[in-house]
């Protein structure tokens, strides 16, 4: 079964760190869509929060998963995410829909901020500056 994980931020391949790059690169790009949630600037990187309401939508890359369960341990470790703990976690990985701008629907994994967002600025378009080119 194929894996699917949605990227909105710094695992872009254009904009990946180099301690994440070469895993980032064993991601094979599936195309461009989004997720139902809303985006925040969380300083150095975006947090998204999934919330149900279809007009929020996060735009970003569907990218397919290889075979190997260490690619997502090493994004769970990039991500701040320890599946022992997920309440203390940054970033908790979660499965939702995904939605590809070419009409697919896929099922799979997104790292959702595990923080409160009251506080910070809410990126309203939906998309990260730096993935879109506009720094």
């Amino acid at each position: 079964m194929k894996e699917y994980l949605f990227v909105y931020g710094t695992l872009a391949k254009e904009i990946a760190p180099r301690e994440i790059a070469a895993t980032v690169e064993r991601l094979k790009e599936v195309g461009q869509g989004f997720i139902i949630g809303r985006l925040y600037d969380v300083g150095e990187y975006p947090g998204a929060v999934l919330n149900g309401k279809p007009q929020d939508k996060v735009f970003g890359t569907i990218y397919q998963l290889p075979g190997d369960p260490a690619v997502l341990e090493r994004l769970d470790t990039y991500e701040g995410f320890d599946p022992a703990r997920p309440a203390q976690s940054v970033f908790v990985r979660r499965r939702t829909s995904i939605n590809g701008l070419s009409k697919m629907k896929v099922k799979g994994w997104v790292y959702e901020y595990n923080r409160n967002v009251s506080s910070l600025p809410r990126i309203k378009n939906g998309q990260y500056p730096k993935v879109a080119g506009q720094s």
